[in-house]
């Protein structure tokens, strides 16, 4: 198992992992230069177990919220895409639940925002369905769909909080140990575990998303297997319950509260019981199903004002010269890719609006580019 760590042709891809979507960054340049010899010198250090990592790098995060991040060196990403890749992640998927949404080759945000969906419409449908057979059985005529409040129920929406920096280093290790046994490959893990100061996993590292979710695996289990929560999805530290008994839920809640003490874990504020008919929040959209059974997706207006904020802030950099057309562009299309996750068309229409507003005069051979 451990061989395929350092591997040279695994740490070959590893490099190219850890080189995406890195323009002009001075440690990968300076590692790529030297290319072959770096990867013989790492893959001797792994196999000999002479690894040491690199001095980590902190710094904060302002955007969707504040967040400390602690990132590692290039070499040590090079290592830990090998590790993750080869290693820690073909071992622990396979045993997560299928509503698990992070970090995983085919899941991710899309995929979860379309799980969210399609637990509504099964809900709501499932509930019309059932009264219909109760109506026909009773000899009673059937009713028009927005009459039957099939959308009633309850949704119990939670956060975490302070997920990554509450994690404790020996719960991580005890856990990893129920699916790896291999002692050097457990040398690696613990070392890069124990890298940053216990409690926390840092936001920054390619093992700590994984990691995160491994020590929640039993709980999701947990959820669905003893709460027998059929309408259950988490992303990382985000999750979410719908269930049309409001007492079930304050239930599930205590045994929640209850199993994430023992991991040194606890609820923030922002955890609550609230009507289906009231949308849930969840990765950065509010969706909400109708007396129809529509589901509507709208992306939330904190997203919304905080990128025309950003825009009209890169509009003065810009002028001043302290950032690139490019990276305007760069930022503008992603979150633009994002948005359209939604029921957005309007909106897209008028944020492209400002956009050329605000950048319809950059100048290529003398001529003004319309970006969108």
């Amino acid at each position: 198992m451990y061989k395929e760590v350092y591997d040279f042709a695994k740490l070959r891809q590893g490099f190219y992992d850890a080189k995406h979507g890195k323009f002009h960054n001075p440690a990968e340049n300076k590692f790529e230069i030297r290319l072959l010899e770096a990867l013989v010198i790492l893959s001797d250090k792994l196999r000999e177990k002479t690894y040491v990592p690199d001095k980590t790098t902190s710094f904060k995060v302002y955007s969707p919220k504040v967040r400390d991040v602690e990132t590692n060196s290039f070499k040590d990403k090079v290592v830990l895409h090998s590790l993750c890749d080869n290693v820690l992640y073909p071992a622990i998927q396979p045993s997560f639940i299928y509503d698990n949404y992070a970090s995983q080759n085919g899941k991710g945000r899309a995929f979860g925002l379309d799980r969210l969906a399609g637990f509504m419409r099964h809900y709501f449908f499932s509930r019309k369905s059932k009264h219909e057979q109760e109506l026909r059985a009773a000899g009673l005529p059937l009713i028009k769909v927005e009459d039957g409040n099939y959308a009633d129920g309850w949704v119990l929406k939670c956060d975490i909080r302070k997920y990554f920096a509450n994690i404790k280093h020996d719960l991580v290790k005890d856990v990893v140990r129920q699916y790896i046994t291999d002692e050097d490959t457990l040398w690696l893990l613990d070392t890069v575990i124990d890298q940053v100061k216990d409690p926390g996993l840092p936001i920054g590292f390619q093992t700590s998303p994984l990691l995160s979710l491994l020590l929640l695996n039993d709980f999701d289990h947990m959820v669905k297997e003893r709460l027998h929560i059929r309408y259950y999805g988490r992303y990382a530290d985000d999750f979410y319950l719908i269930h049309e008994d409001k007492d079930y839920l304050r239930y599930c809640l205590k045994e929640i509260r209850k199993y994430l003490a023992e991991y040194g874990l606890e609820l923030n504020e922002k955890t609550q019981i609230f009507p289906l008919k009231n949308g849930i929040d969840f990765l950065g959209f509010h969706t909400y199903i109708t007396d129809t059974g529509k589901v509507v997706r709208k992306i939330r207006k904190r997203s919304k004002d905080n990128t025309r904020r950003k825009l009209k802030k890169m509009k003065k950099k810009l002028d001043a010269g302290q950032i690139t057309m490019e990276k305007i562009d760069e930022f503008y299309t992603s979150w633009r890719s994002y948005a359209a996750g939604g029921d957005t068309h309007h909106l897209l229409q008028k944020m492209d609006a400002i956009y050329n507003s605000l950048f319809n005069q950059t100048e290529t051979g003398g001529e003004t580019n319309v970006l969108y």
